[in-house]
């Protein structure tokens, strides 16, 4: 198997008739890397994901094989695998169509990381309004099962694997992996307090890994080709092939499977430029939680270390394409507003930040601005940053601090025309 850049490896099926039945599956290669890794060691499979350098993929990038070798090696308490597909970062609509055309390459990557894991049961934390694809992947889990790929036994192999898709109920903050597995148990979506991590206690104070939707989706493929022919494609540091969410002003919005480095120079060609021929003017790299970027930074190779030095993060590769005709203030409020309305309320300075924050955005976009507010919007970013008790909160001011770095001029614009409003008055 060589890796051409442009072959699709995790999309290679999607536009398959019926590419969501068992039938196509087993047809494209389907299970047959689940009866070469159990043919393995446990020990093995998870020296072959560290090998072959793949990151999670659900934002954070921090190396599958490694997460995996957390996992205690005794079984004295049952060992719990969980999918993060709660997907709810603004832009990102990967996992979706993946579990829409292709959920068998997610569930033979289930039963092959948990038998890595020493897991006996799998959860799928689906989002709850994404209802077709929790249609698609119970369906996939019947059929896989009456094949024998899963359940008791699989493949007479003596391991055995149940999976459960669950539905959460819509909560953002429920992509957080503790707040997931809060909701999970039935609880309210919130994030724990760590240590313990869930590798040490998780879902139901047991050891458990929780992994993203493409994560896992893309370990079948490697167990196939190799650590080796992973590492061809995309970056040293950051290997693989990778889908790319492309939206906004561009000719063809959609997924677009390229490998990890990839610009968005290159990504525009894909899709067929900007739409109408309008300039680029903003963009984000991985969703609204991660810094914005400009038409300077066509050339930035889109991987986990060439966002993080020009200033972003990769994040979930959710590209938000945005032309000269946008106001920057405005997608910063509308950004800042939803997660006014995520916030889990658990920490002061998240809850009562984001509140403050869609205030001062909101009045601005009004023409009710004043200077000051500028100010007053970085000070309270920087009171949120670092300081609130997970992840939402940093994302919240990513994309308010880095519209101020570069468009300031246009949240000024909307202070000086409150100004001339004010004179105008007062003449």
């Amino acid at each position: 198997m060589s890796a051409d850049p442009i072959t699709p490896v995790l999309t290679k099926r999607w536009l398959s008739p019926q590419s969501w039945r068992l039938s196509t599956y087993e047809k494209l290669e389907g299970y047959t890397a689940l009866r070469k890794a159990l043919k393995g060691t446990p020990e093995q499979l998870v020296q072959l994901v560290k090998d072959s350098g793949l990151r999670g993929r659900g934002g954070a990038g921090f190396p599958a094989g490694v997460k995996w070798s957390f996992m205690p090696p005794n079984e004295d308490k049952p060992h719990y695998l969980v999918i993060n597909a709660d997907e709810g970062e603004p832009g990102t609509c990967k996992d979706i169509p993946l579990m829409m055309a292709d959920p068998h390459s997610l569930i033979e990557g289930c039963v092959i990381a948990s038998y890595a894991m020493r897991s006996h049961h799998c959860f799928i934390y689906v989002r709850g309004e994404a209802l077709h694809p929790i249609r698609r992947l119970n369906a996939a889990v019947r059929e896989a099962k009456q094949a024998g790929y899963l359940g008791t036994d699989i493949l007479g192999s003596g391991f055995d694997l149940e999976i459960t898709v669950h539905a959460g109920a819509g909560a953002y903050i429920c992509g957080e992996e503790t707040a997931l597995l809060d909701s999970l148990e039935g609880r309210r979506g919130q994030p724990r307090l760590k240590p313990p991590f869930p590798a040490a206690a998780g879902l139901y104070a047991a050891p458990t890994t929780v992994n993203n939707v493409e994560t896992i989706a893309s370990v079948p493929y490697i167990v196939n080709g190799g650590a080796d022919w992973f590492r061809q494609m995309g970056r040293e540091k950051s290997p693989g092939p990778k889908i790319f969410s492309i939206s906004g002003h561009v000719e063809r919005p959609g997924q677009y499977e390229a490998p990890l480095g990839t610009t968005l120079r290159e990504l525009l060609e894909l899709c067929g430029g900007m739409k109408d021929g309008i300039p680029l003017k903003f963009w984000t790299p991985g969703g609204s939680s991660t810094p914005l970027f400009t038409a300077e930074h066509l050339d930035v190779p889109l991987d986990f270390e060439g966002a993080a030095e020009a200033g972003s993060m990769l994040g979930t590769t959710a590209v938000q394409v945005f032309n000269e005709t946008v106001s920057v203030p405005w997608a910063v409020m509308k950004w800042t507003q939803f997660y006014e309305h995520e916030s889990c309320g658990k920490c002061t300075p998240c809850r009562e930040g984001t509140y403050w924050l869609a205030q001062i955005l909101e009045r601005m976009v009004e023409g009710h601005g004043t200077e000051e507010d500028i100010d007053t919007l970085l000070d309270v970013c920087d009171n949120i940053l670092g300081r609130s008790f997970c992840a939402l909160g940093d994302g919240a001011v990513s994309p308010i601090t880095s519209g101020i770095k570069y468009f300031r001029d246009e949240f000024l614009a909307l202070c000086e025309s409150n100004k001339r409003e004010l004179v105008g008055a007062q003449a």
